[in-house]
C-alpha cells in the first residue's frame, strides 16, 4: 500500500469569499417561540410563592408516600424478604434495603418541611421508578404483573406531574453571593 506524501511549503490559497454582510436583527415570528415564551411568562407570573408554613398538596402526598414506602421496606427487611437474593447476597440485600429506607425517610422529612432539594430528589426517584416500570412492562410475563406495572406507572406519573408545579411554587432559594 502506497503512502501519501504531504508536500511541505506548498499551500493552496483559500478561495476568496465575499465578505459577509452583517445580518439585520429580525423580529421573532408571530408564532412558535415567542408564543410559547409568552405562555411561560404568564404561567410564572400566575405562580404564588408559598406562605410560611404552607405545603402544596402534591408535596404532602409525596411525603406520605415516601414515608409509607420506607416503612414498607423496613417491614420487608424484618420479615426476612430479600427479593431474589441468594445466600451470598443476603447481607448486600439487607444493606441496600436499609439504605433505600433511610433515603426515603430523609426525602419524606424534607418534603414534609417543603424543601426544594427533597422535592427534586423525590422527582428523581419517581422518574427512575417510571423508567424501571416501563422497562418491566416490556418484559411482563403475566397479566397480573402487567396490571401492577401499569398501576405503578399511573400513580408515579400522576404524582410526578403534580409535583412539577409544586416545585415551581417552592422555588429554589437564591445562592448566597460572596461580597468582595
Amino acid at each position: 500500500m502506497a503512502k501519501k506524501r504531504k508536500s511541505r511549503g506548498t499551500r493552496r490559497p483559500a478561495a476568496a469569499s465575499p465578505p459577509a454582510e452583517p445580518a439585520e436583527p429580525r423580529e421573532p415570528a408571530a408564532g412558535g417561540y415567542s408564543r410559547s415564551r409568552a405562555k411561560n411568562e404568564a404561567a410564572r407570573a400566575a405562580l404564588e410563592p408559598l406562605a410560611p408554613g404552607e405545603r402544596p398538596t402534591a408535596v404532602t402526598v409525596g411525603a406520605i408516600v415516601a414515608a409509607l414506602l420506607a416503612v414498607a421496606n423496613l417491614i420487608a427487611v424484618v420479615a426476612g424478604w430479600d427479593g431474589a437474593a441468594g445466600e451470598d447476597d443476603r447481607a448486600r440485600a439487607l444493606a441496600g434495603s436499609i439504605l433505600v429506607a433511610g433515603l426515603l425517610f430523609v426525602v419524606a422529612w424534607g418534603m414534609w418541611h417543603a424543601r426544594y432539594w427533597a422535592v427534586l430528589g423525590m422527582q428523581t426517584l419517581l422518574a427512575l421508578t417510571l423508567i424501571a416500570s416501563a422497562l418491566g412492562l416490556v418484559t411482563a410475563s403475566s397479566a397480573g404483573g402487567a396490571i401492577l406495572l401499569v398501576a405503578i406507572l399511573a400513580a408515579a406519573g400522576t404524582l410526578f406531574w403534580f409535583m412539577v408545579k409544586a416545585m415551581a411554587r417552592i422555588q429554589m432559594p437564591e445562592r448566597p453571593t460572596r461580597a468582595r
